[in-house]
């Protein structure tokens, strides 16, 4: 028997950590016919999105484009270029993704040293200004937000500190992008990374990347072009080369600079995905977009506060578009986002690790960062504890929300 059934996902409204529901803009841009990957229009568009990032980056980075792939792939690409085998690099761990970061450059063959704070808590700058010194790394790689604790991990200071000690400084921002503010030029960050499928508001697929002209440069040293393209113009950099062909960035960017080397076929439907992001995003204003995830981020905060759910971790520190509440040792955490889903047909996240089953994560970003959703997720959420026997406070969620958008 063949399965012929039309594909049709069921309507969910997605309130966890990511990915989230993707702007209506941004699907119709997606199924925009294909052109040739060396078709004018094709180059004009991608020197296009280039441009776009850079503003989203708050960079004047040149080598700002995308990366063919989910947000990891950025992460591979960035990190298996900056880091020969035997290099040192020093991977501040604050939850999940500071441990995926070690786990990548680990499978580069890097040296790799971590230090690490308890989930729900940040590093200082002088923690990892002593990690530096001692460790002498070549390449500093850390998380701005992690979903997996909700934390905002403070950039301000830290590439100064890396510029002082002669180290790169990578950073994957996929979780916080747009909804945290992040000047990548003004941070000093070398390198940078994100996805698509939080505060940018489109789906998982593209990864955009801006490099400093200090990382470019370094990355160069060991550039190798493949020798079905190569030609006589080609020199191959010094060994060790980059470990990957795919993730190879002085190949992609050759690809996306004035050569088009032929590396890959850019992924066109994400390109035209990524651009749109990027052109919602400028229409409403960087800044502003930062402001509106705060917004809501903040009227989230006072809905579940006024349910009587305890908050996990910091708050100072806490990310504008996720944040961590205790499950209520009353109920079943996993009953009631089963009743949420299925009945009302709201999704909202667990959590990984240490704080599996312990809290819930409910997001407020990109296209479903509005005022609806949130007060549609807080009534929700509110229903399905008093169905399943929570004993704390009733009807109060979307009441604190609605008091603190009218005191906005």
């Amino acid at each position: 028997m063949t399965d012929k059934q039309t594909l049709n996902p069921p309507q969910r409204l997605l309130m966890g950590p990511g990915p989230i529901n993707a702007d209506p803009r941004v699907l119709r841009a997606m199924s925009a016919q294909l052109i040739g990957q060396y078709d004018p229009a094709m180059t004009g568009f991608m020197n296009e999105t280039m441009a776009r990032y850079r503003q989203i980056f708050k960079t004047n980075n040149e080598w700002t484009f995308l990366i063919d792939g989910t947000s990891r792939a950025g992460i591979e690409s960035a990190l298996l270029s900056m880091l020969r085998p035997g290099d040192k690099v020093l991977v501040p761990i604050m939850g999940r993704f500071g441990h995926l970061l070690a786990e990548i450059a680990t499978r580069a063959q890097a040296d790799v040293h971590t230090i690490e704070v308890a989930w729900g808590e940040v590093f200082q700058p002088e923690q990892i200004e002593a990690a530096i010194k001692r460790v002498q790394p070549r390449v500093l790689a850390m998380v701005q937000g992690d979903t997996s604790t909700t934390m905002n991990q403070p950039l301000g200071d830290i590439g100064a500190i890396c510029q002082q000690h002669d180290v790169l400084f990578y950073c994957d921002a996929t979780a916080s992008i747009v909804g945290n503010d992040l000047p990548a030029d003004k941070w000093q960050v070398d390198a940078l990374t994100v996805g698509l499928q939080k505060c940018l508001g489109g789906p998982s697929g593209s990864a955009p990347i801006t490099l400093s002209d200090k990382c470019v440069d370094w990355i160069r040293q060991r550039k190798k072009v493949e020798a079905g393209i190569r030609t006589a113009d080609h020199q191959d950099g010094i060994e060790p080369f980059i470990r990957s062909n795919y993730f190879d960035l002085g190949m992609i960017m050759d690809y996306w600079g004035e050569e088009r080397l032929n590396h890959h076929t850019e992924a066109t439907s994400m390109l035209y995905c990524a651009s749109e992001c990027a052109r919602i995003v400028l229409e409403e204003g960087v800044d502003e977009c930062v402001a509106r995830h705060k917004l809501h981020g903040d009227a989230m905060l006072a809905g579940v506060q006024a349910l009587g759910l305890k908050v996990f971790g910091d708050i100072n520190h806490k990310m504008n578009n996720v944040v961590g509440v205790y499950i209520p040792s009353e109920v079943n955490g996993d009953q009631v986002r089963n009743q949420m889903l299925n009945d009302f047909g709201i999704e909202i996240g667990t959590s990984f690790g240490p704080l599996h089953g312990k809290i819930w994560r409910i997001g407020t970003m990109g296209y479903n960062a509005r005022k609806d959703t949130v007060l549609q997720t807080l009534a929700c959420l509110d229903a399905c504890l008093q169905a399943n026997g929570y004993k704390g406070p009733s009807g109060e969620a979307t009441l604190a929300a609605l008091a603190y958008y009218h005191g906005q």
